[in-house]
Parts: structure tokens; C-alpha cells; sequence
């Protein structure tokens, strides 16, 4: 306790500790501080600290993920692949009553409410089939990051007027980038199935529109 310019006083050091462990009260578990007054208890003339041993032994459980189940006779890659079975499960229902629309129901016909629910139903097996598709290819995306992925590839149209009083509506994909390339290679899709369309459509001269003013 030396050093210049340090706060030297035994009553605040303690009083810093502690507020120092009370908000990191996870990591001060793992450390006994001590400090070390002068004969009158005013100043402190020594800190120590040393890590406590069962700090050690928690390190080594790190990463540890302890699975417990009552079926004896499962290898461990079965235990772990039913388990991570359920959290998709979990959140291929999530997708179905957010992103594939399954509620909420407006419809107040029977018949339309059946047709709401097996369009649904249809959505979700595909979405299953393109998913199974890909992690045959190594490709292991939950639904929304896959959504998230593809929707910056998008399809528009440009409106070209020319001189011959004729609008050309050229409709074009912008062009994949490299993640979806190789999610169209997985599913075995070109990055731009539709192409190019090019349509002209004849106008007046007044309704052409035009770069000036």
C-alpha cells in the first residue's frame, strides 16, 4: 500500500470491496480478500486475495450439459437428438402461430376454418421438407434464420418508357448472394428460377413518362 495516489484509509477500502462484490456477487463467491490494517485500524497496509478451491473444482464442470432420463437403454447421441427433437418442436409451433398464420382464426365458416387450418398445416410440412433438405446438406438454420437470410433477395420491376411511345416492364431478381447460393445448391434451385420477363405495353405520348422538369 505504497503506491501514491491510492486510497490508503482501512474503512473505505472495505467499504469499496464490498460494493465491488455486491455487484459482481457471482465472481466474489470465488475469492477471499482480505485486508490489513496498521496498529491504530486507520490505515491499510497490506491486500491480499487467493481464489477459493471449490472455484477450481466448478471450472472444471464448465460446458458441462447433464441430461437425465428414465430410459436406461439410449446411447447418449439418442438422448441428445430426442432432446434437441423437442426444441425444434417447440419452435415449429412458435413459427405456426406467428410466421405461417395459424391464429388468430377470423374466419367464423366451418369450411373456411378447416381451409385456414390445413393451409397452415400444408406451409409447415413444407417448411419441414426444405429444412430436412438442407441439414441432409449440413445445413442447420432454425426457420427464421432462414427467413431472415433470404428475404434481402428480392424481385422487382423496372419501367422503361421509350421512344416509340411504349412502356417495357422488365421484371428481374437481384442477384443472390453467397449464403443463399448455397441454399439454392442445397435444395438443388437456381438462385433465379423465374428469370427475366419482359413485357412492352403500348401508351400515348401525355402519359409517357419522362426525365424532364
Amino acid at each position: 500500500m505504497s503506491q501514491k495516489g491510492t486510497v490508503k484509509n482501512y474503512v473505505k477500502i472495505l467499504e469499496r470491496i464490498g460494493r465491488l462484490r455486491e455487484n459482481n456477487s457471482r465472481v466474489a463467491q470465488d475469492y477471499q480478500i482480505d485486508v490489513t490494517p496498521d496498529a491504530t485500524h486507520k490505515q491499510a497496509v497490506a491486500i491480499t486475495w487467493h481464489r477459493q478451491a471449490p472455484s477450481a473444482a466448478k471450472d472444471r464442470n464448465c460446458g458441462v450439459y447433464c441430461l437425465r432420463s428414465n430410459i436406461p437403454d439410449w446411447s447418449e447421441q439418442q438422448l441428445w437428438t430426442t432432446y434437441v427433437m423437442l426444441t425444434e418442436i417447440e419452435a415449429n409451433f412458435r413459427s405456426l402461430k406467428t410466421e405461417l398464420g395459424l391464429r388468430p382464426v377470423y374466419h367464423q365458416n366451418e369450411d373456411r376454418v378447416t381451409g385456414h387450418l390445413f393451409i397452415t398445416l400444408l406451409a409447415y410440412h413444407l417448411e419441414h421438407t426444405l429444412r430436412h433438405q438442407l441439414k441432409l446438406q449440413g445445413i442447420h438454420l432454425s426457420w427464421d434464420s432462414i427467413r431472415t437470410l433470404m428475404a434481402t433477395q428480392q424481385r422487382g420491376t423496372l419501367i422503361l418508357p421509350t421512344d416509340e411511345q411504349t412502356l417495357i416492364y422488365l421484371r428481374t431478381t437481384t442477384r443472390a448472394e453467397v449464403q443463399q447460393q448455397e441454399i439454392y445448391a442445397a435444395l438443388g434451385i437456381k438462385p433465379d428460377p423465374l428469370g427475366k420477363r419482359k413485357t412492352s405495353v403500348s401508351c400515348k405520348k401525355s402519359v409517357v413518362p419522362t426525365d424532364s422538369g
